[in-house]
């Protein structure tokens, strides 16, 4: 699925870059070699970033 249209970036290459350190969306365009078009995507990159941080918390408890 695409995250963000403008510039092809798909949700498995966001997660990668979310895996890989990324903790912003600014980050997430950066590691696909792009850069923020429209910025549509940039809520939905930022709940994803959520979720991640989310995830890790419960993980480490």
């Amino acid at each position: 699925m695409y995250i963000c249209n403008c510039n092809g970036i798909r949700e498995r290459e966001v997660r990668a870059a979310i895996d890989a350190g990324a903790t912003r969306p600014a980050e997430v365009f950066r590691a696909c070699g792009s850069q923020a078009q429209c910025a549509r995507c940039v809520c939905e990159m930022r709940q994803m970033i959520s979720e991640q941080g989310e995830a890790l918390r419960y993980a480490a408890e």
